[in-house]
This record gives C-alpha cells, structure tokens and sequence, in this order.
C-alpha cells in the first residue's frame, strides 16, 4: 500500500498530558499560519492519547516546523515530529466513519442468531443424550428384572413335587 503523506500535516508524538491544542498551536505559530490543530480524546478517558496533528497552510511552514521541533522538549518529554499519513478509515472502503452507528445492526443480529442457534443445538445435543442416558439405564434395570424374574419362574421342579406331596398329604 502507498500511503501519501500530507505535507502540510504533522504528527506530533510525545505529547505531555498538559498539552492541550491551545499550547500545542502556541508551540508551532512560530514556523507559520496554522490551518488547524487536533488531539484526538481517548474516549474512557476523555484525555488526549499522546500525540496531535498540526496543519499549517503552507507546505513549507510545516517542513520548517518538522526541522525545529522533532526531537525538542515540551513539558520536559521528547517530541517526534513527522509529516502526518492520511487517516485510515476503518471498515472497508467506505468506513465506519462514513457509516451511521446503526449500519453494523445487521451484522450484531446475525451473529446473536448465530450464538442463539448454537445455543439451541447445544440443548437439542445435551436433552438427547439425557434421554439416551435414561432408556439405557432403564434398559439395564429391566435386564436386572429380567434376571430376578427368571430366578422365580424356574422353579425347582424337586421342591414342587415336595409342595404338592405335602398337600396331598393334609388333605
């Protein structure tokens, strides 16, 4: 990717937490007219992240400033100076800066019904494996059954033949 740098934009890094862009226009007035000056806020803290843009109106202010400045103190830290690159725009082509904060809804949706779907399948998978659980052990309870049964139902032809003796002979 060839990023174009923009020569009348600097980046300055470095920037102490006292730095607001009032001081930072202060600090570069001197090498030319400025067109604008920006520090972009961390949005947890509402504080600045260390470094600001300066665009002055001519190319040539700006390289002066770049020359006087990288590697100068501020609020006792040490600027980095540089020709600033164009913002990246994240999200594609168009961006989600160029998109309304809504534009990603479709996208959330998706992926909730994608979640409540496995979610669905994962209690489909777990119920059938209970049941499949319960009719094997009822299976194995009914085969002990089984067992007993047999146990009962053959019954000792020896000791029948002694029942019925008895009862022959009471009667």
């Amino acid at each position: 990717m060839n990023a174009q740098v923009q020569k009348n934009t600097l980046y300055v890094g470095g920037l102490a937490e006292e730095v607001d862009e009032k001081i930072l226009h202060a600090a570069f007035v001197p090498f030319g007219e400025i067109k604008d000056v920006k520090t972009p806020l961390d949005q947890a803290t509402q504080k600045h992240r260390s470094f600001g843009f300066v665009t002055f109106l001519e190319r040539e202010d700006a390289a002066a400033a770049m020359d006087n400045m990288d590697g100068g103190e501020m609020y006792g830290r040490v600027l980095t100076v540089n020709y600033a690159f164009p913002e990246k725009i994240k999200g594609g082509e168009q961006g989600w800066a160029a998109q309304p904060i809504w534009a990603d809804a479709d996208t959330w949706f998706e992926r909730q019904q994608q979640e409540e779907e496995m979610r669905r399948l994962e209690a489909e998978q777990k119920a059938a494996m209970q049941e499949a659980e319960r009719i094997h052990l009822q299976k194995m309870a009914a085969e002990r059954e089984g067992e007993k049964d047999d146990d009962t139902s053959s019954v000792d032809p020896m000791a029948m033949a002694e029942a019925k003796a008895l009862n022959q002979n009471t009667s």
